[in-house]
């Protein structure tokens, strides 16, 4: 009885820290980012609670591919860290503070969140 008891108490508190775990591995908030579609027009494009730690690549519907977003918004509650390059690489990159945002004049293809 002990030792059914421990199981089930064990197997209760891996299953607490693997929800935990996952619901921590996500910046809070949202992302913006204004982007020019195929035809010339402004749009906004949004990331909702991305996941942190992973590469995104910023990508409008409708637009050019490969194209760069421009004037990213931090919403989040983590650090955002964008890049001129898709897939997170390059020397050109700014770091924005939660709740940060940069000009018309920053262009960005990526975003990883920490």
């Amino acid at each position: 009885m002990r030792l059914r008891s421990s199981l089930a108490a064990s197997a209760g508190a891996v299953v607490l820290l693997l929800a935990t775990a996952g619901s921590a591995s996500a910046a809070n908030g949202q992302f913006r980012y204004t982007y020019l579609t195929s035809d010339g027009y402004e749009a906004v494009g949004f990331l909702n609670d991305p996941d942190s730690a992973t590469c995104i690549n910023l990508q409008g519907p409708g637009s050019e591919p490969g194209s760069a977003a421009y004037a990213p918004k931090n919403r989040t509650d983590a650090v955002a860290t964008v890049f001129l390059e898709a897939d997170c690489t390059g020397d050109a990159y700014f770091t924005l503070r939660p709740g940060g945002g940069a000009s018309d004049r920053l262009l960005v293809r990526s975003v990883v969140f920490s």
